[in-house]
């Protein structure tokens, strides 16, 4: 998660904090070292040389690197410390923040499973009323469909009906006939 704002300042601040505390630290490698970035060279402190000079006799004295007092350990522990605090509550405010969201997504979630245990406790419901509506219609469903195989016999029984009045129609005209 890509910190914003003071916290990626103080991330930056970080990751340069190793350059110059180790240029404070070793003073001839930062004289040495031409190709570090202008801000990083005006943060480490650089070997202060002593100009030349004539002692009393008149006699020209050589140039004497001084080194830069060490810094404080305990300014630079601390300064550690902070810019540590700062990035590890950055990280730990992300994950919070994931877990709320976690927790948003757990809590409708079950608000949806609630709305549809109660949409199929109404269809199981209407279901059940259905069952019992068919359940009391089912005598008069047997009453039509006993109408219905008596309509069918009796359709039969005229269709027998015609063929013998045909038939005996045919027999009449015949027996007219002579």
């Amino acid at each position: 998660m890509a910190a914003t704002g003071d916290d990626a300042a103080a991330m930056d601040s970080i990751s340069r904090a190793p350059t110059v505390h180790s240029a404070a630290l070793n003073p001839v490698a930062s004289t040495s070292s031409h190709a570090e970035s202008p801000e990083v060279v005006a943060e480490s402190p650089a070997v202060v040389l002593k100009k030349p000079g004539t002692n009393s006799d008149g006699v020209e004295t050589a140039e004497e690197a001084v080194e830069p007092a060490e810094p404080d350990i305990n300014e630079l522990c601390t300064d550690m410390f902070e810019k540590m605090a700062v990035f590890l509550q950055g990280e730990l405010t992300g994950t919070c923040e994931d877990y709320r969201l976690l927790e948003n997504m757990n809590k409708l979630t079950s608000l949806k499973y609630m709305e549809m245990k109660d949409i199929s406790i109404n269809i199981s419901r209407n279901l059940q009323d259905l069952n019992n509506k068919y359940a009391s219609l089912q005598p008069y469903l047997d009453q039509i469909n006993q109408i219905e195989e008596q309509v069918s016999s009796l359709e039969q029984a005229a269709y027998k009906l015609d063929a013998y009045s045909k038939k005996l129609e045919a027999r009449f005209k015949k027996l007219e006939k002579r």
